[in-house]
């Protein structure tokens, strides 16, 4: 149970209220942004709240188990603040959400009602809903390894073990022209095999999409050198634009896998465990059960 302020318990108990919701957001990049449903400024804690800023809330839906507590926030793409292009390119996925009851004539009297993160945000044509999770979700998080058929690393991280640095592994390239919306054609890639960098990841050096990475989806090497990216860049991809991009792991010991670095010493799958059919197979004279499928 909260524990009300003495001057907004007095406020709540004087039977006329002048009461708002304000939300504060800060992003994984550091910025601030506030909102409320007054229809004037609002500030406190060194933040302005704006009005009349398209962000609308659904009621608050809470529990007394350790179930995910959720609210949606409603808003239009044409915001200045909160724009299509961001959202896109992932620079509202996990803000961290302070939701706030103020009362607007005197910003001092307020309480924080809950603290959580922007969970799935789903776009139409002109508006945006952002899921307000509560801190309950983290609890659902998997923790520790993980019993499963392929690897669980990381290619590159410290269990894994590659050096992706080698230039074995990792190429620069440029845009030699764009084939659609997620596909071009490269040049400096031609030494590498085709398919070399399918499952890999491309890290964008110049352009207008220089810093972002994108996971590279296809790769092929036969009258040119061709990438399809998983998904289409928030912003457009320009002849010249240059990147280096990284090879492919299928997190399994075969050719796609391990065997393709040389590592199997390192590999953290369990390729002998029993799948899940392991149950309903029948009985043969040869053979062993080592979990692929029949």
């Amino acid at each position: 149970m909260k524990s009300l302020p003495t001057p907004l318990a007095d406020h709540l108990a004087s039977g006329t209220t002048t009461l708002a919701w304000c939300w504060r957001l800060t992003r994984r990049d550091g910025q601030v942004f506030g909102f409320t449903d007054h229809d004037e400024h609002l500030s406190f804690d060194d933040t302005s709240f704006e009005p009349e800023s398209g962000l609308v809330p659904s009621e608050l839906r809470a529990g007394d188990d350790l179930s995910v507590d959720a609210q949606d926030a409603e808003g239009v793409l044409s915001s200045d603040r909160i724009t299509e292009t961001d959202i896109y390119d992932g620079l509202w996925d996990d803000a961290s959400v302070e939701v706030w009851r103020v009362n607007w004539e005197d910003a001092t009297e307020r309480l924080l009602m809950r603290k959580g993160t922007v969970g799935q945000i789903r776009r139409g044509r002109a508006m945006f809903v952002a899921e307000v999770r509560s801190m309950a979700h983290l609890l659902q998080q998997s923790m520790g390894r993980t019993f499963q058929y392929g690897c669980d690393a990381a290619l590159g991280d410290a269990r894994c073990g590659v050096a992706l640095g080698n230039s074995t592994y990792t190429g620069t390239g440029a845009v030699d022209a764009l084939v659609h919306g997620r596909t071009f054609t490269a040049s400096g890639l031609d030494a590498f095999a085709d398919g070399w960098f399918s499952g890999g990841t491309l890290e964008w050096l110049t352009g207008a999409n220089a810093g972002r990475k994108v996971e590279v989806m296809l790769h092929s090497n036969d009258a040119d050198v061709r990438l399809t990216l998983q998904y289409a860049p928030v912003r457009d991809i320009a002849t010249g634009d240059t990147f280096t991009v990284q090879a492919g792991c299928d997190k399994t010991t075969g050719p796609g896998g391990c065997a393709r670095f040389e590592n199997i010493a390192n590999f953290r799958g369990f390729p002998h465990i029993p799948g899940n059919d392991t149950i309903l197979r029948y009985a043969r004279r040869t053979g062993r059960n080592q979990g692929e499928p029949l």
